[in-house]
Protein backbone atom coordinates (compact mmCIF):
# COMPACT_ATOMS: atom_id res chain seq x y z
CA UNK A 1 0.00 0.00 0.00
CA UNK A 2 1.18 4.05 -1.25
CA UNK A 3 2.35 5.63 1.94
CA UNK A 4 -0.31 8.09 3.19
CA UNK A 5 0.39 11.29 0.72
CA UNK A 6 0.83 14.68 3.33
CA UNK A 7 0.37 18.50 1.82
CA UNK A 8 2.54 20.78 4.19
CA UNK A 9 2.00 24.66 3.82
CA UNK A 10 2.55 27.40 6.45
CA UNK A 11 1.64 31.41 5.95
CA UNK A 12 5.18 32.35 7.27
CA UNK A 13 7.01 31.32 4.01
CA UNK A 14 8.42 28.27 3.06
CA UNK A 15 12.11 28.65 4.74
CA UNK A 16 10.53 29.55 7.87
CA UNK A 17 11.31 27.15 11.15
CA UNK A 18 8.12 26.30 11.77
CA UNK A 19 7.47 24.72 8.66
CA UNK A 20 10.96 23.11 8.67
CA UNK A 21 9.88 21.28 11.69
CA UNK A 22 6.65 20.03 10.74
CA UNK A 23 8.07 18.70 7.73
CA UNK A 24 10.56 16.80 9.53
CA UNK A 25 7.49 15.11 11.81
CA UNK A 26 5.29 14.59 9.05
CA UNK A 27 8.13 12.91 7.02
CA UNK A 28 7.94 10.08 9.54
CA UNK A 29 4.24 8.85 8.62
CA UNK A 30 4.45 9.60 4.81
CA UNK A 31 5.18 10.77 1.56
CA UNK A 32 5.47 14.79 1.87
CA UNK A 33 4.55 17.35 -0.60
CA UNK A 34 5.43 21.19 0.73
CA UNK A 35 3.17 23.85 -1.55
CA UNK A 36 4.07 26.84 0.58
CA UNK A 37 4.47 30.76 0.36
CA UNK A 38 7.78 32.14 -1.42
CA UNK A 39 7.87 35.02 1.34
CA UNK A 40 5.62 35.47 4.74
CA UNK A 41 1.65 35.77 4.05
CA UNK A 42 0.40 36.18 7.79
CA UNK A 43 -2.82 37.95 8.20
CA UNK A 44 -3.50 36.91 4.92
CA UNK A 45 -6.39 35.30 6.16
CA UNK A 46 -8.78 33.11 3.00
CA UNK A 47 -7.14 35.66 -0.11
CA UNK A 48 -6.56 34.30 -2.90
CA UNK A 49 -4.92 35.51 -6.05
CA UNK A 50 -7.19 36.65 -8.61
CA UNK A 51 -5.65 39.40 -10.63
CA UNK A 52 -2.46 38.39 -11.20
CA UNK A 53 -0.10 35.54 -12.40
CA UNK A 54 0.55 32.77 -9.69
CA UNK A 55 4.38 30.59 -9.86
CA UNK A 56 5.08 27.49 -8.47
CA UNK A 57 8.76 26.44 -8.64
CA UNK A 58 10.50 23.30 -7.57
CA UNK A 59 13.17 23.95 -4.98
CA UNK A 60 15.05 22.71 -2.13
CA UNK A 61 15.40 24.22 1.05
CA UNK A 62 16.80 21.37 3.07
CA UNK A 63 17.62 17.66 2.39
CA UNK A 64 15.26 15.38 3.18
CA UNK A 65 12.50 12.80 1.12
CA UNK A 66 10.03 15.44 1.02
CA UNK A 67 9.64 17.18 -2.61
CA UNK A 68 8.88 20.90 -2.26
CA UNK A 69 7.45 23.61 -4.44
CA UNK A 70 7.49 27.53 -3.50
CA UNK A 71 4.48 29.70 -4.57
CA UNK A 72 4.08 33.29 -4.86
CA UNK A 73 0.61 33.36 -4.15
CA UNK A 74 -1.21 33.13 -0.80
CA UNK A 75 -1.56 29.71 1.57
CA UNK A 76 -4.64 29.01 0.41
CA UNK A 77 -3.40 29.44 -3.16
CA UNK A 78 -0.77 27.16 -2.26
CA UNK A 79 -3.08 24.31 -1.76
CA UNK A 80 -5.40 25.34 -4.23
CA UNK A 81 -1.91 24.66 -6.82
CA UNK A 82 -1.00 21.81 -5.34
CA UNK A 83 -4.44 19.74 -5.23
CA UNK A 84 -5.78 20.98 -9.28
CA UNK A 85 -1.91 21.26 -10.56
CA UNK A 86 1.37 19.86 -8.73
CA UNK A 87 0.13 16.50 -6.82
CA UNK A 88 -1.59 13.43 -8.97
CA UNK A 89 -3.78 12.06 -6.27
CA UNK A 90 -5.79 13.65 -3.79
CA UNK A 91 -3.84 14.06 -0.31
CA UNK A 92 -4.49 11.94 2.74
CA UNK A 93 -3.97 15.09 4.97
CA UNK A 94 -3.04 18.95 4.90
CA UNK A 95 -1.16 20.34 7.64
CA UNK A 96 -0.25 24.30 7.82
CA UNK A 97 2.40 25.43 10.09
CA UNK A 98 3.89 25.21 12.63
CA UNK A 99 3.19 28.69 12.82
CA UNK A 100 5.09 31.29 15.10
CA UNK A 101 2.67 33.08 17.17
CA UNK A 102 -1.31 31.69 18.09
CA UNK A 103 -3.79 31.63 16.27
CA UNK A 104 -6.19 30.95 19.21
CA UNK A 105 -9.86 32.86 19.32
CA UNK A 106 -10.84 34.90 16.95
CA UNK A 107 -7.08 34.91 15.39
CA UNK A 108 -8.83 32.04 13.24
CA UNK A 109 -10.31 34.46 10.95
CA UNK A 110 -6.64 36.61 9.90
CA UNK A 111 -4.91 33.56 10.08
CA UNK A 112 -3.26 32.01 6.78
CA UNK A 113 -2.22 29.30 8.55
CA UNK A 114 -5.79 28.28 9.15
CA UNK A 115 -7.20 29.14 5.87
CA UNK A 116 -5.02 27.11 4.04
CA UNK A 117 -6.38 24.40 6.52
CA UNK A 118 -9.67 25.06 6.18
CA UNK A 119 -8.91 25.37 2.22
CA UNK A 120 -8.27 21.44 2.30
CA UNK A 121 -11.42 20.57 4.30
CA UNK A 122 -13.29 22.26 1.76
CA UNK A 123 -11.81 20.03 -0.89
CA UNK A 124 -13.17 17.28 1.75
CA UNK A 125 -9.24 16.51 2.77
CA UNK A 126 -8.51 15.82 6.38
CA UNK A 127 -6.88 19.43 7.57
CA UNK A 128 -4.75 20.69 10.75
CA UNK A 129 -3.26 24.11 11.62
CA UNK A 130 -0.60 24.15 13.77
CA UNK A 131 0.71 27.40 15.91
CA UNK A 132 3.10 28.22 18.39
CA UNK A 133 2.14 30.25 20.76
CA UNK A 134 5.77 32.32 20.41
CA UNK A 135 6.66 34.78 17.73
CA UNK A 136 10.48 34.43 17.47
CA UNK A 137 12.33 32.94 14.66
CA UNK A 138 13.97 30.63 17.25
CA UNK A 139 11.52 29.15 18.95
CA UNK A 140 11.52 25.67 20.17
CA UNK A 141 9.48 23.75 18.70
CA UNK A 142 10.22 20.40 19.36
CA UNK A 143 8.77 19.74 22.68
CA UNK A 144 5.55 19.90 20.98
CA UNK A 145 6.64 17.28 18.58
CA UNK A 146 4.94 14.12 19.76
CA UNK A 147 1.78 15.38 20.23
CA UNK A 148 1.79 17.26 16.71
CA UNK A 149 2.92 13.46 15.37
CA UNK A 150 -0.06 11.89 17.79
CA UNK A 151 -2.89 14.26 15.94
CA UNK A 152 -1.95 13.88 12.91
CA UNK A 153 -1.39 10.19 12.76
CA UNK A 154 -5.01 10.17 14.38
CA UNK A 155 -6.56 12.23 11.61
CA UNK A 156 -5.25 9.66 9.20
CA UNK A 157 -6.60 6.87 10.67
CA UNK A 158 -9.90 8.66 11.75
CA UNK A 159 -10.34 11.27 8.97
CA UNK A 160 -12.27 14.38 9.65
CA UNK A 161 -16.40 15.51 8.72
CA UNK A 162 -16.31 17.34 5.39
CA UNK A 163 -15.54 21.10 6.14
CA UNK A 164 -14.23 20.76 9.34
CA UNK A 165 -10.71 20.85 10.45
CA UNK A 166 -8.79 21.15 13.32
CA UNK A 167 -6.70 24.36 15.64
CA UNK A 168 -4.04 23.07 17.08
CA UNK A 169 -2.20 26.02 19.34
CA UNK A 170 0.54 24.98 21.16
CA UNK A 171 1.88 27.21 24.32
CA UNK A 172 5.21 29.19 24.32
CA UNK A 173 7.88 26.14 26.06
CA UNK A 174 8.68 27.65 29.38
CA UNK A 175 11.33 24.53 30.55
CA UNK A 176 8.41 22.17 31.80
CA UNK A 177 6.38 19.56 29.78
CA UNK A 178 2.70 20.39 28.17
CA UNK A 179 0.12 19.02 31.14
CA UNK A 180 -1.34 17.50 27.74
CA UNK A 181 -3.89 18.31 25.26
CA UNK A 182 -7.06 19.70 25.72
CA UNK A 183 -9.97 19.85 23.44
CA UNK A 184 -11.61 23.07 23.56
CA UNK A 185 -14.05 25.84 22.35
CA UNK A 186 -13.07 28.83 20.48
CA UNK A 187 -12.49 31.68 23.23
CA UNK A 188 -14.80 34.85 23.07
CA UNK A 189 -11.88 37.80 22.56
CA UNK A 190 -10.90 40.25 20.34
CA UNK A 191 -8.43 43.01 19.14
CA UNK A 192 -8.33 46.29 20.13
CA UNK A 193 -6.84 48.38 17.67
CA UNK A 194 -5.20 51.36 17.17
CA UNK A 195 -4.06 53.31 14.23
CA UNK A 196 -0.47 54.76 14.90
CA UNK A 197 -0.04 58.01 12.84
CA UNK A 198 2.78 59.17 10.99
CA UNK A 199 3.93 61.35 8.46
CA UNK A 200 6.49 60.62 6.16
CA UNK A 201 9.35 62.87 4.41
CA UNK A 202 7.13 63.75 1.58
CA UNK A 203 4.55 65.41 4.56
CA UNK A 204 1.99 62.51 3.76
CA UNK A 205 0.46 60.87 6.22
CA UNK A 206 0.50 56.87 6.92
CA UNK A 207 -0.47 54.50 9.90
CA UNK A 208 0.74 51.20 11.39
CA UNK A 209 -1.70 49.23 13.01
CA UNK A 210 -1.08 48.46 16.56
CA UNK A 211 -3.37 47.00 19.38
CA UNK A 212 -3.99 44.29 21.97
CA UNK A 213 -5.56 41.59 22.27
CA UNK A 214 -8.19 41.25 25.00
CA UNK A 215 -10.15 37.83 26.42
CA UNK A 216 -13.62 38.08 27.58
CA UNK A 217 -13.99 35.09 28.33
CA UNK A 218 -13.55 33.48 31.75
CA UNK A 219 -14.74 29.78 30.77
CA UNK A 220 -12.17 26.77 31.50
CA UNK A 221 -13.08 24.88 28.16
CA UNK A 222 -11.04 27.90 26.23
CA UNK A 223 -8.14 27.83 23.64
CA UNK A 224 -6.98 30.65 25.56
CA UNK A 225 -7.83 28.74 29.11
CA UNK A 226 -6.07 26.08 27.84
CA UNK A 227 -2.74 27.85 26.43
CA UNK A 228 -2.39 29.69 29.36
CA UNK A 229 -2.46 26.46 31.35
CA UNK A 230 0.04 24.71 29.50
CA UNK A 231 -2.18 23.04 27.77
CA UNK A 232 -2.07 21.87 23.90
CA UNK A 233 -5.27 23.11 22.40
CA UNK A 234 -7.43 21.48 19.80
CA UNK A 235 -10.59 23.40 18.37
CA UNK A 236 -12.55 21.81 15.88
CA UNK A 237 -13.12 24.70 12.98
CA UNK A 238 -16.37 24.21 10.90
CA UNK A 239 -16.62 25.61 7.33
CA UNK A 240 -19.89 26.67 8.10
CA UNK A 241 -20.12 30.02 9.61
CA UNK A 242 -24.00 30.25 9.82
CA UNK A 243 -25.51 31.98 12.71
CA UNK A 244 -28.12 28.83 13.21
CA UNK A 245 -29.64 29.76 16.51
CA UNK A 246 -30.44 33.68 14.88
CA UNK A 247 -31.82 32.25 11.78
CA UNK A 248 -35.55 31.69 13.48
CA UNK A 249 -35.51 34.85 15.18
CA UNK A 250 -34.77 36.28 12.11
CA UNK A 251 -37.81 35.15 10.57
CA UNK A 252 -39.34 36.89 12.73
CA UNK A 253 -38.33 40.61 11.16
CA UNK A 254 -40.94 39.77 8.80
CA UNK A 255 -38.50 40.88 6.02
Amino acid sequence: MDKPLILVCNDDGITAPGIRHLINVMNQLGEVVVVAPDSPQSGMGHAITIDGILRCDKISVNEGPQTEYSCTGTPVDCVKLAVNVVLDRKPDLVVSGINHGSNSSINVIYSGTMSAAVEGSLENIPSIGFSLDEYSWDANFEPATTFIEKIARKVLEEGLPHGVCLNVNIPKYQGKPYEGLKICRQAKANWVEEFDSRTDPRSRNYYWLTGKFVNYDEGNDTDEWALANNYISVVPVNSDITAHAYRNELKDWNI
